[in-house]
C-alpha cells in the first residue's frame, strides 16, 4: 500500500458508526447494556468535540426474536419483520436511554434501498438528516426491516452505512464490526493471512481477497464491507473497519487499535459536486440578475429570482440553470416538479402555501445540491 496518513477519528468533523448485531445482541441475555453505555460516552466526546454523529445499528431482529422467543436458525420473512417490529422500538429506547444522560436528543431513521436510490426520496431524507444534525440530534438509522422485501432491501447494514455517509457528507465512516481490519485472507481459516493497516486504493487485487461472514450474527462478510468502503471513498469519506466489542471502541481506535482505514481522496462535498455535475440535466431554470449574483456568492436558487423555467422534470432532477442571457450557469437537483416550479417562479418563498396549498422549502435549488 502507498504511504498515506491515516485519519485520526478525533478530526472527524461528521462521524457515522455502524453497529453489528453480534456486538450488541447477546444469543442468550439480549442486549448488551454495558457495551452500549460505553459506546455512549464516546458519542458524547466526539460531540463535545464538535463532530455530528450518525449511528447506523443493526440489533432490531436480534432483540425482537429474543423477546418474542422464536427459535434459532433461519426466520421467516414474516418473522423476521414480526421480529424487526418488536425490536426496533427496544433498540430506539436503548438508545435513548443511554445517551439522554449526556444531554443528547436521538432520532429514529427507517429507510430501505429505495431511499436512496430514487432522487426524490433521497433528497427527503437527506434534507431530513441534515435538519436532525443541524439540531444536535444523534439519528439511529435501521433499515426498515417491517416492510422492505428483498427487491427493495441493502441486505446489511454496511452498505446502507455506506450510503448514509455519502448521503450526509461524512468524512469518516466507522464500522465497527466482529474482526479487526481487512485481511489477505479469512484469518479463521488462513493462518497466514495478514491484516491491512491502510488500503490506499481498492483494486482488483483487494476485491479477490475478500471473503465470507465468520460470525453467526452478522449478515456482512468482507465482501459487503469492501462494497461499503467503494461507495464510501467514492463520496470523498474514509473508512475504518475494527473489532468493536471492547469498551469505548472509539476511544480505542483514536489510541492506535488494530483497524484498517480506508483512504478517501477528497472531499465529501467536492465528490457530490462531482456527481451533480456529471448528471444529464432534464429542464432549464433561467434566473434574474440578482439571483446570478446570490448564485455566485454561494446562495441557494429562491423561486423568486426565476424568470422562467423549461423542460420535463420531477423532484430531485437535475436541471441547467442559466442566466439572463442564456449562458449556462451551472447545474442543480431541484426540489420541485417542472409544474410547481413554473407557479412559483418569481414568486417569494413566503407566498409559496399560498400557490400550492402546501409549505414548500423555501429554496428551489438548494446550494448543497448544486454546481456553479
Amino acid at each position: 500500500m502507498a504511504a498515506t496518513t491515516a485519519p485520526d477519528v478525533r478530526s472527524a468533523r461528521r462521524l457515522v458508526v455502524k453497529i453489528g448485531s453480534a456486538l450488541l445482541v447477546d444469543r442468550q441475555k439480549g442486549l448488551k447494556q454495558g457495551w452500549l453505555s460505553a459506546l455512549a460516552m464516546d458519542v458524547a466526546e466526539a460531540k463535545v468535540r464538535g463532530a455530528d454523529v450518525v449511528l447506523v445499528s443493526s440489533g432490531s431482529i436480534a432483540l425482537g426474536r429474543k423477546i418474542l422467543g422464536l427459535p434459532d436458525g433461519a426466520l421467516t420473512l414474516e418473522q423476521s419483520q414480526a421480529a424487526a417490529a418488536v425490536g426496533q422500538i427496544r433498540l430506539a429506547r436503548a438508545y435513548e436511554e443511554v445517551l439522554a444522560p449526556h444531554g443528547i436528543t436521538t432520532g429514529q431513521v427507517l429507510v430501505t434501498l429505495e431511499d436512496t436510490e430514487d432522487r426524490r426520496r433521497y433528497l427527503n431524507s437527506r434534507a431530513t438528516m441534515e435538519t436532525l444534525l443541524g439540531l444536535g440530534v444523534v439519528p439511529i438509522v435501521n433499515e426498515n426491516d417491517t416492510v422492505a422485501t428483498d427487491e427493495i432491501r441493502f441486505g446489511d447494514n454496511d452498505r446502507l452505512a455506506a450510503q448514509i455517509a455519502v448521503t450526509v457528507g461524512a468524512d469518516q465512516l466507522i464500522l465497527l464490526s466482529d474482526v479487526d481490519g481487512f485481511y489477505s485472507a479469512n484469518p479463521k481459516e488462513d493462518p497466514t493471512a495478514i491484516r491491512f493497516d491502510l488500503v490506499d486504493e481498492i483494486t482488483p487485487k483487494i476485491e479477490a481477497m475478500a471473503g465470507d461472514p465468520i460470525s453467526g450474527l452478522s449478515k456482512g462478510g468482507m465482501k459487503t464491507k469492501l462494497m461499503a468502503a467503494k461507495t464510501a471513498v467514492a463520496g470523498g469519506c474514509a473508512m475504518a473497519i475494527m473489532e468493536g466489542s471492547v469498551l469505548r471502541p472509539l476511544k480505542a481506535l483514536a489510541e492506535g487499535a488494530a483497524r484498517t482505514w480506508f483512504v478517501a481522496h477528497g472531499d465529501p462535498q467536492v465528490a457530490r459536486k462531482r456527481w451533480i455535475n456529471a448528471m444529464k440535466p432534464r429542464g432549464e431554470v433561467t434566473v434574474d440578475a440578482g439571483a446570478v449574483s446570490a448564485l455566485r456568492a454561494g446562495k441557494s436558487l429562491l423561486p423568486a429570482g426565476v424568470r422562467s423555467v423549461a423542460g420535463h422534470f420531477g423532484r430531485g432532477d437535475p436541471v441547467a440553470i442559466l442566466g439572463p442571457d442564456g449562458e449556462t450557469l451551472g447545474k442543480g437537483l431541484v426540489r420541485y416538479t417542472v409544474e410547481e416550479a413554473r407557479r412559483i417562479a418569481g414568486h417569494r418563498s413566503a407566498e409559496i402555501e399560498g400557490i400550492l396549498g402546501y409549505q414548500g422549502r423555501a429554496a428551489l435549488i438548494h446550494r448543497d445540491d448544486m454546481v456553479i
